[in-house]
């Protein structure tokens, strides 16, 4: 029987539900009574639940004071902080109060890194605005703001310097008496032996352009004749001229002797074109000839297309396609002579776009299947073509009639030669033909437009009877514009061609 009341003594000192008499009183227990002596003290007689829910009157009668709620179970402030706040606290507190252990710098340095990464979206101590090391720093890698990066060391292409001058100044002016002033002839041309041939009404000049010489090569007997059209060779040793007697004659400079003249035309002959040994002329009459300078009978086909006279001609660099404009206003493009098929005289295509004689003709020399051509004072339009499809790539109002084309292969441009109003050569950036510079040296019309052999400089033929030298596509980036401009200037002496 001990041993039975023995053990319920125990379990009666066990048991957690039975009040502890000489603990120290609990808390909530310390808290309820406080505020219930508070209660009591200010308003004696009410009760606990009145007390809990009084709120002390305002000054101003008939407004309640909004009082801030108060923190129920607990007797201080503790703010809410979410995960990144801690992180942040953590990282400055690790900063500051980190070892200086030599040991572990890099591992620290790698920390720190990745912890400015993770928290301000770069590394802060690589994306300084302000440095004082020299040059200036580029964002890091994947670094990306709406407002962009103050520095970087790449050049923008608003800050990348122009290099090349295009001297509005002629390097060199030639003085061309008793030039004919008359739209539809080709009066220039530029030899790959760098000779330029220039006809001057009964006469045709060559002037060595590496020597400043001037040569007479022909005039013709009757006086009351002229020229109307000259043409190099390829290779630069012939020269091919069309007269106003409809003959055709073809010249060897070297010797300065007269080769053959072809005849078969009713009228002048004022466009001409070489495609290798085949020579093609235009006449008033409105009909090309095709010739064969080797053979006794050179004479191999007619094309008779045009209704007007044929005041433009150009054989494409490929020799596939030879392009034709007249006074009709018609483009046309033939195929290649390959032999003497009916099929050869039938035009590829005929474009009737332009609106006033078509005399410039120009075949892009990087494109062989683009054409531009130009027309005269009503129409006043550069179109492209593309001989493949047939269509106008583009079209461009230039405000001035279009007398000459020529492609500069060194910028891949377009120069274009202008009469009535502007009496201008513009440069045109292609294919945008975008405007690049506009000279304005002649007082009169511009009649032909001749590129020298290293497409470097144009010669241009004007009813101001002068001939003018361009130096607008040199190549070398390093020539200064003052240099050129003094050149241009000193160079500027008039020379006489005759």
């Amino acid at each position: 029987m001990a041993h039975f009341g023995f053990e319920n003594d125990v379990h009666s000192i066990l048991k957690l539900d039975m009040p502890i008499t000489n603990a120290p009183v609990a808390r909530w227990q310390r808290k309820a009574s406080t505020s219930t002596n508070a209660v009591s003290g200010l308003s004696p007689g009410r009760s606990p639940n009145v007390s809990s829910s009084f709120k002390t009157p305002n000054k101003t009668p008939g407004k309640i004071k909004k009082s801030t709620p108060s923190n129920v179970g607990g007797d201080r402030f503790i703010p809410t902080r979410n995960g990144k706040q801690m992180d942040v606290a953590s990282f400055l507190l690790s900063k500051e109060n980190e070892p200086q252990d030599p040991n572990s710098t890099a591992v620290t340095q790698e920390n720190q890194k990745a912890w400015s990464v993770m928290l301000n979206g770069c590394n802060i101590e690589e994306a300084k605005i302000l440095h004082l090391g020299g040059k200036p720093l580029n964002a890091p890698e994947g670094y990306q703001n709406n407002l962009k990066v103050l520095y970087s060391q790449a050049t923008t292409p608003v800050s990348v310097k122009k290099t090349r001058f295009i001297s509005s100044v002629a390097d060199r002016i030639l003085d061309a008496p008793d030039l004919r002033n008359d739209f539809y002839l080709n009066l220039l041309d530029w030899s790959s032996q760098n000779i330029l041939a220039v006809a001057l009404r009964n006469s045709v000049y060559l002037w060595d352009a590496s020597r400043s010489e001037i040569v007479l090569l022909m005039r013709m007997e009757c006086e009351e004749d002229y020229i109307s059209s000259v043409s190099w060779t390829k290779e630069g040793s012939f020269l091919a001229i069309g007269t106003s007697d409809s003959k055709v004659q073809l010249w060897d400079v070297e010797n300065q002797k007269r080769l053959r003249s072809m005849a078969g035309h009713s009228a002048r002959v004022g466009s001409l074109s070489w495609n290798d040994h085949i020579l093609s002329s235009g006449s008033r009459s409105g009909h090309i000839h095709h010739h064969d300078v080797r053979v006794e009978d050179h004479h191999l086909f007619t094309l008779a297309g045009h209704s007007q006279e044929v005041c433009g001609l150009k054989w494409s660099t490929d020799g596939r396609y030879l392009a034709s404009g007249g006074n009709d206003n018609l483009v046309y493009v033939w195929p290649g002579v390959q032999g003497s098929g009916s099929n050869e005289s039938q035009a590829l295509h005929c474009w009737s776009e332009h609106q006033a004689a078509v005399k410039a003709l120009a075949w892009c020399p990087w494109q062989s299947a683009i054409l531009a051509s130009g027309g005269g004072t009503s129409d006043r339009h550069i179109r492209v073509w593309n001989v493949n499809s047939g269509s106008c790539v583009s079209s461009l109002d230039t405000q001035s009639q279009v007398s000459s084309l020529v492609f500069s292969p060194n910028y891949k441009e377009l120069v274009s030669g202008h009469g009535y109003a502007h009496n201008s050569i513009v440069i045109w950036k292609y294919p945008s033909l975008t405007k690049v510079a506009e000279l304005m040296g002649h007082k009169e019309r511009v009649l032909n437009i001749a590129l020298s052999p290293d497409a470097t400089t144009i010669a241009t033929i004007a009813g101001d009877e002068t001939v003018q030298l361009w130096k607008s596509f040199d190549l070398d980036p390093l020539k200064k514009a003052k240099g050129k401009m003094v050149r241009s200037a000193s160079s500027g002496i008039h020379q006489s061609i005759r």
